[in-house]
């Protein structure tokens, strides 16, 4: 059996905590954590640098993903919030968000278990790597713009709405690979590559990539390999991945953290001015046949045939905006309305600035909605599960 989506390489079970700003204000009282320690880079052991890289990402404006040293920091800090349990990893919630319009693929997973079969979007046709039942559970941290912590002398507001992953994850970081996918590429015309950013080994990774060079002689040679990016475990790591798929890729995928992450700068996203700076930068650095960068402002595709991907960039900043106005429960409909709607004036004006610059450049504004207790994890996800389905057409 064969779907023309195929979706790879990795899924997890998402704790995602409700915030509570006591909670956390309690807990930095608690690990005596001062006005001075907040630090998004810190390297997670216990729970208290968990809280601290917590503090540290909202007072810089950031989201991010981070790894821990053990599962049973997540699981502790868990159990002191209400949380919903839900599927994660990029190809298995852009399987949820296509679904949405009537779109079925086919999953490569690495993890399975009874939250894993039960969330599973049904219909879709699957493979997994591991053969018996694993539980490593992602931490999903949400907040919103204006959500305050004040504990002793530490007093933190967030400037933005933004999400956290925190998790150790053995199955991520073997990251095994089945054969058997390949079996269900003949007849895809898209293929998601993702998940290898947990990855501790270089050795290995190579070994990996080695595997996917063998299953994507199983495309079809008009296919569309979509490589989405990741916050790594080593950056370095990105290079390993470009040299051993690069020639084969079509579009590389990011957002804008992960854009920073590379540049090892800050962009000024609604200055049309940095922003293709920061393209032609990065490009100079991953030189894709087609860069595509997708930001709570707007989205763009950059490089080859860059007005060819118009349809799929619009469709996957209106799967986003949708999933973020309405969280996971959204509808086709709810789908439809968040297509009519206008952009903000700023940031249509600055995707028109960025269309006039060059034939290389292709960009789509954002639409504007309101909502407070925005849904913020799976954006990138939702994004892609849009984006994919819009290059059949």
């Amino acid at each position: 059996m064969s779907e023309q989506i195929a979706l790879g390489f990795c899924n997890n079970v998402d704790y995602e905590i409700i915030w509570d700003a006591d909670i956390i204000a309690d807990l930095t009282l608690r690990h005596r954590i001062g006005a001075g320690e907040p630090d998004s880079r810190i390297t997670i052991q216990t729970e208290r640098d968990l809280i601290v890289s917590i503090l540290g990402f909202m007072g810089a404006g950031e989201g991010g993903e981070r790894f821990v040293s053990g599962s049973d920091i997540i699981e502790r800090l868990a159990a002191r919030f209400e949380k919903k349990v839900t599927l994660g990893g990029t190809s298995v919630r852009a399987a949820i968000a296509m679904q949405k319009l009537g779109y079925a693929s086919t999953l490569h997973l690495i993890t399975q278990n009874e939250d894993v079969r039960r969330l599973l979007p049904p219909g879709c046709p699957y493979v997994c790597s591991n053969a018996g039942d694993s539980f490593y559970p992602h931490l999903i941290v949400q907040f919103d713009e204006g959500d305050r912590v004040r504990a002793g002398d530490i007093d933190i507001r967030a400037r933005q709405s933004n999400r956290l992953i925190y998790h150790y994850n053995a199955d991520r970081i073997a990251m095994k690979l089945s054969p058997d996918f390949a079996d269900l590429l003949s007849g895809a015309r898209v293929l998601l590559i993702s998940g290898f950013n947990a990855m501790q080994s270089g050795r290995l990774l190579a070994k990996r990539l080695t595997a996917v060079s063998r299953m994507l002689e199983r495309l079809p040679a008009d296919a569309t390999v979509f490589l989405e990016d990741g916050d790594y475990f080593d950056p370095s790591f990105r290079r390993l991945i470009y040299r051993a798929l690069g020639p084969r890729l079509d579009v590389y995928s990011l957002n804008e953290d992960e854009l920073q992450a590379h540049l090892q700068r800050k962009v000024a996203l609604q200055d049309a001015g940095q922003a293709r700076r920061a393209l032609d930068d990065l490009h100079r650095l991953i030189p894709a046949k087609t860069i595509v960068l997708h930001t709570r402002y707007w989205a763009l595709a950059h490089g080859e045939r860059a007005a060819h991907y118009a349809a799929a960039l619009k469709a996957g900043v209106t799967m986003a905006t949708t999933r973020f106005r309405y969280g996971d429960g959204f509808t086709a409909a709810n789908y439809r309305e968040i297509e009519k709607r206008a952009a903000p004036a700023e940031y249509t004006q600055c995707a028109a600035v960025i269309n006039t610059a060059a034939d290389s450049l292709f960009c789509v504004p954002v639409a504007a909605v309101e909502q407070s207790n925005a849904t913020t994890i799976g954006l990138g996800d939702a994004f892609v599960g849009g984006f994919l389905p819009a290059l059949l057409s």
